[in-house]
């Protein structure tokens, strides 16, 4: 059995695995999981036309749970081998897969400053980036009213103070965190960070150091296949017309409401 990769592309951490793992030319089994059910997205990832694009079908969500003790994604299965937490697996198929050295380096010190990205960014970046997306559509989607307009403030205004340290402690006048090249540091950090532009709060705008390293970023993984695992999220606000079934948005919504509280 080879190498299986439970994801949904509107995972961040789930965009990170994908695209590392196609950027390295890893060969793994894309599986599907789908982290809302088919009624309440309305939408599959696009048809794919090879192997190294997302396949429609069946979700996994079954297969993803079976895998990861914790019943989420990402998670990953080697033959008998499982596995979950996005750093895990990307640097478990570094190490398995002897990918290039700069983006995990050798060098104790660089090795040493993607570790320090990656500790700082779950407490800063990833704690606002992703509410905006549960602001603007999926808490009115599911609760049919939308949020008063201080809270997606409050969160822009967290996200602005860990952006400003993102590029004076890490980015600074560098071209990529750890310096001349990519890293995983910048992959977690780039996926991370579009989860706001798919709905409508561009970051990079009005940042130009920022929208050069994304430039950089997107030249260093390839443009198609940074767009291609980004085509999801940059389509979500097409969910609000979606038709939610009205004893799912009864069960979710006052789940959705705590999340931000």
């Amino acid at each position: 059995m080879g190498l299986e990769l439970y994801l949904d592309l509107l995972s961040q951490p789930c965009r990170s695995i994908y695209i590392f793992a196609r950027s390295n030319n890893i060969p793994f089994e894309f599986k599907h999981v789908e982290l809302f059910k088919d009624s309440v997205l309305g939408k599959k990832p696009a048809a794919a036309s090879s192997a190294e694009q997302p396949r429609t079908g069946p979700s996994n969500s079954e297969g993803a749970s079976k895998i990861s003790l914790l019943k989420k994604v990402p998670a990953l299965k080697d033959g008998d081998f499982t596995l979950a937490e996005c750093t895990a697996i990307l640097l478990y198929l570094s190490r398995k897969y002897n990918t290039p050295d700069h983006w995990y380096p050798s060098d104790i010190q660089k090795r040493a400053q993607v570790d320090e990205y990656l500790s700082w960014h779950h407490a800063n970046i990833r704690a606002n980036a992703p509410k905006t997306m549960w602001i603007k559509v999926l808490i009115p989607l599911f609760t049919g009213q939308p949020l008063p307009s201080e809270k997606l403030q409050e969160v822009m205004e967290g996200l602005a103070t860990s952006l400003k340290q993102f590029e004076e402690r890490f980015l600074q006048d560098k071209a990529f965190i750890i310096g001349n090249e990519i890293s995983l540091a910048d992959l977690v950090a780039i996926v991370e960070l579009m989860q706001p532009v798919g709905v409508g709060c561009d970051v990079f705008e009005d940042r130009p150091r920022l929208m050069q390293w994304r430039r950089r970023v997107e030249e260093a993984v390839g443009k198609e296949l940074f767009f291609q695992a980004h085509e999801m999220i940059l389509n979500i606000k097409e969910l609000s017309n979606i038709q939610i079934d009205p004893q799912l948005k009864e069960h979710l919504a006052p789940m959705l409401m705590k999340m931000l509280k």
